[in-house]
């Protein structure tokens, strides 16, 4: 949408910038270095991270994509970011967001650790303390930072979290998406997929305990399940348990 929109002042559009054609080729050439160095030697990606979003940002702001015959900005970000134009717009707040943080830091910290390091100013603002948040980049591993940030924002502790990686077959695949499907509308919409797989797994070590005997095991997943149920289930729950049948 950024490369669509034309800037306008006193309800008139301005003009295109003009194209300088020597320096558009030069940046244009340096984006494309980058690039193929980085799948080269994809672990080494942050040493030049700061240095890309830079030239995207002069990219976007001279329209230098009028040089390869594109019609807008999202259709050179679209050409050179096949799979996610969404690690561009990360690389362009960076060098828009973090102005206050010399190069060479953000270099020091990483990738991962700098976009974190975005949502923190875009919601601080003025009062964005960098030198703290700095601080705490270089100190904290990746996940104990992205907590710290979470937390800030949120004004929450976070539960320590991890992601588990396994692997399905295409043909799991539409199977695994129904159950999903089918927790996430039994227990709201806006509960994350993980907090669904964990109640099936709590429904179904509560039914292989029901089925092997193990009266304390399936009380125990019992009592799990019943705390990940929200408030208007658990009290449900609750008023069934104390119904007396006459």
């Amino acid at each position: 949408m950024i490369g669509l929109t034309s800037l306008r002042i006193n309800g008139g559009l301005l003009v295109s910038p003009e194209l300088n054609r020597p320096r558009a080729m030069m940046v244009l050439g340096k984006i494309d270095e980058i690039l193929s160095w980085e799948q080269a030697k994809e672990h080494e990606r942050d040493e030049r991270f700061v240095e890309l979003g830079q030239y995207l940002c002069e990219v976007r702001a001279g329209q230098y994509w009028r040089l390869e015959n594109l019609k807008s900005f999202d259709e050179f970000l679209e050409k050179r970011f096949p799979e996610s134009r969404r690690k561009a717009y990360y690389l362009m707040a960076i060098h828009e967001h973090l102005t206050r943080i010399p190069k060479r830091q953000l270099r020091e910290v990483g990738w991962s650790k700098a976009t974190e390091l975005i949502k923190v100013a875009r919601r601080d603002g003025a009062e964005f303390d960098c030198a703290t948040w700095l601080h705490k980049a270089k100190e904290l591993r990746k996940e104990d930072f992205k907590r710290a940030v979470e937390s800030h924002l949120t004004g929450k502790e976070t539960e320590p979290w991890e992601i588990i990686y396994f692997k399905l077959y295409k043909s799991q695949l539409p199977m695994v998406e129904q159950a999903l499907e089918t927790a996430a509308l039994m227990l709201g919409t806006s509960k994350s997929r993980g907090y669904c797989l964990e109640m099936i797994c709590a429904d179904f070590l509560a039914g292989a305990s029901l089925e092997s005997g193990n009266q304390e095991s399936l009380l125990g997943s019992l009592c799990r399940a019943a705390t990940l149920l929200p408030r208007e289930m658990k009290q449900e729950l609750v008023d069934m348990l104390n119904h007396d049948p006459e």
